[in-house]
C-alpha cells in the first residue's frame, strides 16, 4: 500500500493489485466489516444506442448494487447474467458478496463498498469534471474528451484503446494520437478500422493504454496493470464498472482514472459530471 498525491493538502491510499485491495477490505481496513453491509437494492441496466450521424450502434447491460446512499456497478455482456444473480445480491451482506462465484457480482459488491467508504470527493483525490447537457453524442464527446485528457500524450504516439468507444477514437483522432481499437467483440469501428481481440498480445506495440472498467468484470485487467507497470507505460482507465475500485490502483500500474459512477451519462440528458483521478504516477 502507498499514499497517492491528490489535490493540494490531501491523500489517500492505493493498493499493489485487485487481489490485496479485495483482502484489505475483507480485512475491514478501509472501513466498517464488510459483513455488517448489507445491499439493499439490486438491478441491471439495459441500454441500446445508435447516435445520430453513426453508422454503428451498440448494447450495454450493468449490474448495479445499493449500499445506503452508494451505488457500484459492474458492466457485463448483454443476456449473460443469470436470472438468479439479483436475488442473490438482495439482503446479502458485502462480505458473502465479495465471495460469489459470479465475478461481475464480486466487482459490484466491491465498487459499493468503497463507493460507501470513499466516495468520489476532494478528499479521497477527485477532481469533478462537469458534462454539460445535451444529446447522448454530445454528452458522449465531452466525456471523451475529459478522458483523452488524462493520457497527455505528444502527437503521433499510438495508443492501446481497450473497449471501443467510438467518442474516444474520434478525441484521439483529433490530438494527432494514434490507436490501435481492441474489443472482445471484435469488428470494426465507425472508419472502418479492424477491431483486433487481444489486447495484450498488441500491448507491446503502443505506447500508452486507454482502458476500459469493463475490464475488472471480465478479469482482464490485472494483466494489462501488470504490462503497464512493468514497461512504464501510462494506463488510463475509463470506468463505468469499478469507479470507486480503480483510484485505489494509482501508483500501481494505474495512471489515471476518469471515474463515472451510477447514473451514467447515457440515462439522462441534463448535466451531469465524472469524477477525475489526474494520479501523476504510472
Amino acid at each position: 500500500m502507498t499514499t497517492v498525491s491528490a489535490p493540494p493538502g490531501q491523500s489517500f491510499d492505493a493498493y499493489d493489485s485487485y487481489d490485496d485491495l479485495v483482502a484489505r477490505v475483507r480485512a475491514g481496513a478501509l472501513g466498517p466489516d464488510p459483513a455488517t453491509q448489507r445491499i439493499a437494492v439490486a438491478f441491471t441496466t439495459r441500454q441500446a444506442v445508435r447516435h445520430d450521424g453513426r453508422g454503428t450502434g451498440y448494447r450495454n447491460e450493468v449490474l448495479s448494487l445499493r449500499l445506503a446512499e452508494a451505488v457500484g456497478s459492474c458492466a457485463v455482456e448483454p443476456g449473460s447474467l443469470p436470472d438468479g444473480a439479483l436475488d442473490d445480491c438482495v439482503g446479502a451482506d458485502v462480505a458473502r458478496l465479495l465471495e460469489h462465484p459470479l465475478l461481475p457480482v464480486r466487482v459490484a459488491a466491491l465498487d459499493a463498498y468503497l463507493m460507501h467508504v470513499t466516495p468520489h470527493t476532494p478528499a479521497h483525490g477527485a477532481l469533478a469534471a462537469p458534462l454539460p447537457a445535451g444529446s447522448s453524442l454530445e454528452k458522449s464527446r465531452a466525456r471523451a474528451t475529459t478522458v483523452v485528457e488524462l493520457l497527455d500524450l505528444p502527437a503521433g504516439a499510438t495508443v492501446l484503446v481497450v473497449g471501443v468507444v467510438n467518442s474516444l477514437l474520434e478525441a484521439l483522432r483529433s490530438r494527432g494520437l494514434r490507436y490501435v481499437p481492441c474489443d472482445l467483440k471484435g469488428g470494426v469501428t465507425e472508419w472502418d478500422e479492424p477491431v483486433v481481440t487481444d489486447a495484450l498480445a498488441e500491448a507491446g506495440r503502443c505506447d500508452a493504454l486507454l482502458v476500459s472498467g469493463m475490464t475488472l468484470g471480465n478479469g482482464t485487467f490485472e494483466p494489462l496493470r501488470r504490462h503497464a507497470l512493468a514497461h512504464d507505460k501510462r494506463l488510463v482507465m475509463f470506468a463505468q464498472t469499478g469507479s470507486a475500485v480503480l483510484p485505489r490502483l494509482l501508483g500501481h500500474g494505474v495512471s489515471a482514472v476518469c471515474a463515472e459512477p451510477y447514473p451514467f451519462f447515457w440515462l439522462d440528458g441534463g448535466p451531469g459530471a465524472v469524477h477525475c483521478y489526474p494520479g501523476g504516477e504510472r
